[in-house]
């Protein structure tokens, strides 16, 4: 029964390969990674019809399985190769090559075994040796369909996605085939009959992917290298072990035990010797990518971490110069980094370390010279090329500040160029396996640089900014205090000179004590405004009563000049009185300015829809349209001689605080109304809050 299913299952996956073959011959175009996949089917179907005639045991039936793995190997690398046209990476040929190779050793032991079918113990030596062949074989094409796949371009994937399925179903058998062949060291006839019914089964995947687009891109990137050379390396340990136990079996006796206690005891040695070094680490990492790599950096994964480096935001996180160190170390391979920051004059400060010990000397005479050098040339600096404190440059040599020169730890020195601006210096130290700079990382380190002296220019720019932000916003407010003053200056002018001619009078001795204490207050409150901190905000708005504040600025003002009232009864606003207070003040104060002495203002109060309205009309000079448009609101702009120009700005930006705004209506020698509108509050709330005050 064994021997049917296996000559039926195989003919059949004979007659489905060969006919995919044939198909693809007529149907498919010939480009350099289909050709391989041709030759593949063709291949396997040849196989499957000398195991189904001749039996799985079959010396051609043995090489015939080897042409069809290779040929499947063959297709993806071909693949691989077509999509590294732009540097080839010899870790992923490595792997490929290793494959091929036990696989041509499964040819040699296939072909020497009929020669000693007579000597049992040798035969089964060679037997058990094919079958771990076998499943190393599986084992490696297995991973390196994983890798195939995984690192194939997500737009790419569904094209590759059936044909990768049938191949990994069939190693994955194979793998299983070989591991209880191996471990039962006897035949399993009933598995290699169900083969061909596998290998059929995997046939309709290659059809439905014939109908999809076959141009396959993708990428491989080092993590996948290594994930494959790791396996590899297991592999070729397990293969070792695996012989050598069958070896000690074959000679018997209390070899076996003593041998697997020495395996294990120079293996457990080793791990504890070469695992927890960093030497050994690090001169690992240099072995790989100066044998298996085009280049000793990947770019992609070395520029993510830098900015993930430099990224690092929150309170917890360092500063940036500390940052910037580190990033750059961690790109170059090197344990510890110093940064040196400089000046205009060319002088250098220590601005950050990272695991850096050497001290560091300053004020050393060839320090400027040497910095102007690496500015004007944009060098980066090795400091293995130093002879006696001096580093050759076509120009002219050039002396190194001593501290440098003789540290021993200088490695590599990393200009921090922004707009041919030198803004620092980070000095790298050797790393744990020494080896000279060479074009990679000249280019690497140089680039590295320009983008940390970026980061580094916008933070001192966003400093700068910050500091004039705070000057700015002080200077802001010293204007609208000046322009205070101004106007306590212009009441109290006012005071000292009617002084002279009513100082009898008691009514005006009683209006100037109440002046001069209005007066008084109104310089502490300004004081008060001009030295609170800058982030100390205004009052909240709370629903305010505007008669009180309408008949405080009135009182105030009428002592210059005219000024009437009307106020509807029980009206209220949200807003912050004493900023409500200074606003209206400024706007009846211009009023004042523009009006003839004698000619009233008045100040109208009443509700416009949801919102409160105060007007504030005058009949004077008047402004024109382009004025009001253009320059009211601006500050340091006025039609006075001796104005500020600050008091419609402010009295502005105060409204505006309270979710107010103000609006002007005004005719050349007729006067102007300014109005100002501020949500309405409940009447009730407003006489509440007043009980409470009270």
């Amino acid at each position: 029964m064994t021997e049917f299913i296996g000559l039926w299952s195989h003919a059949l996956a004979a007659i489905l390969f060969g006919a995919l073959a044939v198909w693809q011959l007529r149907h498919w175009n010939l480009d350099h990674r289909n050709r391989p996949l041709v030759a593949a089917f063709a291949v396997m179907s040849v196989w499957s019809i000398f195991v189904a005639l001749l039996g799985p045991k079959h010396l051609m039936s043995g090489l015939a399985e080897s042409a069809r793995n290779f040929a499947f190997l063959a297709f993806m690398y071909g693949i691989v190769r077509s999509a590294a046209a732009d540097g080839r990476q010899r870790a992923v040929k490595a792997v490929y090559t290793t494959v091929a190779a036990v696989i041509g050793l499964q040819i040699v032991i296939a072909g020497v075994s009929p020669r000693f079918a007579h000597e049992t113990l040798v035969y089964e030596a060679l037997a058990a040796t094919s079958n771990i062949l076998g499943l190393t074989i599986a084992t490696g094409s297995l991973v390196l369909v994983h890798n195939l796949y995984g690192q194939a371009s997500p737009h790419s994937r569904w094209a590759i996605r059936l044909p990768m399925i049938a191949l990994a179903g069939m190693w994955a058998y194979d793998l299983h085939l070989y591991t209880v062949a191996y471990l039962t060291r006897g035949p399993v006839p009933d598995l290699f009959a169900m083969r061909g019914a596998i290998l059929a089964m995997a046939a309709p995947l290659f059809v439905l992917a014939s109908r999809r687009n076959a141009s396959w891109k993708m990428q491989i990137s080092r993590a996948a290298t290594f994930q494959s050379l790791s396996v590899i390396v297991i592999l070729v340990y397990l293969i070792v072990m695996m012989s050598a136990t069958r070896a000690m079996e074959i000679v018997g006796g209390d070899w076996v035990r003593i041998g697997q206690i020495g395996v294990i005891a120079a293996m457990t040695l080793a791990a504890a010797i070469l695992l927890p070094s960093a030497t050994a680490r690090a001169w690992l990492r240099v072995m790989l990518a100066k044998h298996l790599f085009e280049h000793r950096y990947d770019y992609r994964q070395e520029w993510l971490g830098f900015t993930r480096t430099i990224a690092v935001g929150g309170d917890d996180a360092a500063p940036l110069s500390d940052r910037i160190v580190k990033a750059l170390a961690d790109v170059a391979g090197s344990p510890a980094a110093l940064l040196l920051a400089i000046d205009d004059q060319y002088r250098t400060e220590p601005a950050a370390y990272w695991n850096w010990s050497h001290p560091v000397a300053r004020g050393d005479a060839a320090e400027k010279d040497f910095l102007r050098f690496v500015e004007t040339t944009g060098r980066v600096v090795a400091f293995d090329d130093i002879r006696e404190g001096i580093l050759a440059a076509p120009d002219g040599d050039v002396v190194v500040p001593q501290w440098m020169a003789a540290s021993g730890e200088a490695w590599a020195g990393l200009p921090l160029l922004h707009s041919d601006r030198l803004l620092g210096f980070v000095i790298l130290k050797h790393p744990l396996i020494r080896r000279p700079l060479d074009w990679e990382d000249f280019d690497l380190f140089r680039t590295a640089g320009m983008q940390a002296a970026s980061y580094l220019a916008e933070a001192r720019s966003q400093e700068a900014l910050a500091n004039v932000q705070r000057f700015d916003e002080f200077n802001r407010r010293f204007a609208f205090i000046m322009h205070d003053i101004k106007n306590l200056m212009s009441q109290l002018s006012l005071v000292a000179h009617n002084a002279e001619r009513h100082a009898a009078n008691p009514e005006f001795r009683a209006d100037m004590i109440a002046t001069l204490q209005s007066s008084v207050k109104k310089m502490n409150d300004l004081l008060a405004r001009l030295s609170r901190g800058r982030n100390a905000g205004p009052e909240p708005l709370r629903p305010t009563p505007l008669q009180p504040i309408i008949s405080s600025v009135v009182q105030v003002k009428q002592r210059v000049h005219p000024v009437v009232s009307f106020v509807e009864s029980g009206l209220s606003a949200a807003a912050d009185g004493g900023r409500l207070e200074q606003a209206l003040a400024h706007v009846v104060q211009n009023a004042i300015d523009a009006s003839r002495t004698g000619e009233p203002i008045q100040i109208c109060c009443g509700m416009r829809g949801s919102e409160a309205a105060i007007e504030v009309i005058d009949s004077g000079s008047g402004m024109s349209a382009e004025f009001v448009r253009t320059r009211l609101f601006q500050p340091f702009a006025s039609t006075k001689e001796s104005g500020f120009g600050i008091g419609a700005f402010e009295a502005r930006s105060l409204i505006a605080a309270m979710g107010g705004r103000i609006e002007v209506e005004s005719r050349e020698g007729q006067g102007t109304r300014f109005t100002i509108f501020l949500p309405a509050a409940e009447a009730q709330s407003a006489a509440k809050l007043e009980r409470i005050r009270a």
